[in-house]
């Protein structure tokens, strides 16, 4: 790895797949950025890498990793969270189980927080089709997972918004 003036690298730390997918979507417009799973990871790039004070104490101005765990503080407010490799649907200590298409139409709006999701933009993602017809199919998806999420005391809600889509407000 050689070093560029002027040009940072963020590396991301997120413990589950689930997690480093949405950190992923949050990072797309940093031009280099590296998504491991541990600090312990971080730190054995940075290591490889030759990068100037990773194994110690940075000179000011040079990379510095924190520990997480020591400078935690009080914990993050629970997040709700799509388990895509269990396809369950999680919240705090409660999980239930989703079908494709419930875990398919979570995945769009739980990654985007308070975006609209148009019926047409769904359809594509969800469905895998162009959005034909009233939207019945998808209204009965957004019935069973409103009812999901009641069942998880979830502090979110799936709005509709007439005429264009849904999204998810978290609370």
């Amino acid at each position: 790895m050689r070093a560029i003036p002027n040009e940072s690298l963020v590396i991301g730390i997120a413990s589950s797949p689930a997690e480093r997918r949405q950190l992923a979507q949050l990072l797309g417009g940093t031009e280099a950025f590296l998504i491991v799973s541990t600090v312990q990871q971080a730190r054995e790039f940075l290591d490889a890498a030759g990068a100037p004070g990773a194994a110690g104490t940075a000179p000011a101005g040079q990379i510095e990793i924190a520990d997480a765990v020591a400078d935690a503080g009080p914990p993050p407010p629970p997040e709700l969270i799509v388990d895509s490799d269990r396809r369950v649907l999680r919240w705090l200590d409660r999980e239930i189980d989703l079908t494709p298409l419930e875990h398919d139409f979570l995945v769009c709006l739980v990654g985007t927080p308070g975006q609209v999701w148009t019926y047409e933009q769904l359809h594509l993602k969800v469905w895998g089709n162009e959005h034909l017809g009233r939207g019945s199919d998808m209204h009965s998806v957004v019935r069973r997972v409103r009812r999901k999420l009641a069942w998880l005391d979830a502090r979110a809600a799936i709005h509709a918004v007439r005429g264009v889509g849904f999204r998810l407000a978290l609370a």
